[in-house]
């Protein structure tokens, strides 16, 4: 439908197949103003048949001296910002007092601000790993920390063509939003494509999966977001299985977007 519901909305503002690597939107190491590029780059590949996030055999854990939980995590972010070293300035800090340990330059590669955002993936996941694609703000103001998060999912939950899907917002330090998130029991086969899709307009967050709607949030962030794609692995609860960790990717869309929206090259 289109913005006011009155018809169809054929009109894509972003679309991306990863046939190749868009370097002017993807940013391809996690959260990398809290270690560096290099330390928290992701293990993938492009081509025809999408994005590929792994975590093989060897890949190194993420921020090993400051996440409690020993994390490891290949991950896609479509922009990227930082204060200077030594500041507290970048997104989605994970514990009090961190500070930037390198600077990031501003990169707006595809920054939503509301509109339908979806991402079509399948995934290969071992009882210690997960996959997510989540949106948050860029904390360019430290109130704009809210996540809208389209899918989480953890291989623990995985079982005979079911999985918990976890859906909804997380405020962190926005004080106008609240807690409104769940994970219930879905048929669900990770293992083939789902598009999961949020409609995101003013005060209101409508979540589907394969365009059903799955939940409704009556509230939402007011500031622009970049989303983040991405699969974890926790090695403390490893089972000692020999599968590799994988999300895959074929698209991401954004359309109907807002007029605050900002996409790599477009005016």
């Amino acid at each position: 439908m289109s913005a006011d519901g009155e018809g169809p909305d054929t009109s894509i503002g972003f679309s991306d197949d990863f046939a190749s690597l868009n370097t002017a939107v993807w940013t391809t190491s996690y959260l990398p103003a809290w270690s560096s590029r290099a330390d928290a780059a992701a293990s993938f590949d492009t081509g025809p048949g999408g994005l590929r996030l792994t975590i093989p055999v060897g890949h190194p854990l993420w921020c090993p001296d400051q996440h409690v939980t020993p994390l490891r995590v290949s991950g896609f972010q479509s922009a990227n910002r930082s204060g200077p070293v030594g500041s507290t300035d970048a997104p989605q800090p994970f514990r009090d007092g961190l500070l930037v340990r390198e600077a990031q330059p501003t990169l707006l590669g595809f920054v939503p601000h509301h509109g339908r955002i979806g991402v079509t993936c399948s995934a290969r996941l071992t009882p210690s790993s997960m996959f997510s694609a989540w949106m948050v703000g860029l904390e360019d103001q430290p109130q704009r920390c809210g996540e809208i998060c389209l899918m989480e999912i953890f291989g623990s939950s995985v079982e005979g063509g079911q999985a918990a899907v976890g859906q909804g917002i997380h405020p962190f330090r926005d004080p106008a939003l609240y807690e409104d998130f769940s994970a219930p029991l879905r048929q669900l086969d990770v293992t083939t494509p789902h598009t999961y899709e949020v409609d995101w307009r003013p005060g209101r967050v409508e979540f589907s999966i394969d365009g059903v709607r799955t939940r409704v949030a009556e509230q939402a962030p007011d500031y622009p977001m970049l989303l983040f794609l991405a699969v974890f692995d926790f090695p403390e609860q490893s089972d000692g299985s020999a599968e590799i960790p994988q999300l895959t990717v074929t698209k991401v869309t954004g359309r109907g977007l807002g007029p605050g929206s900002v996409i790599a090259g477009q005016p």
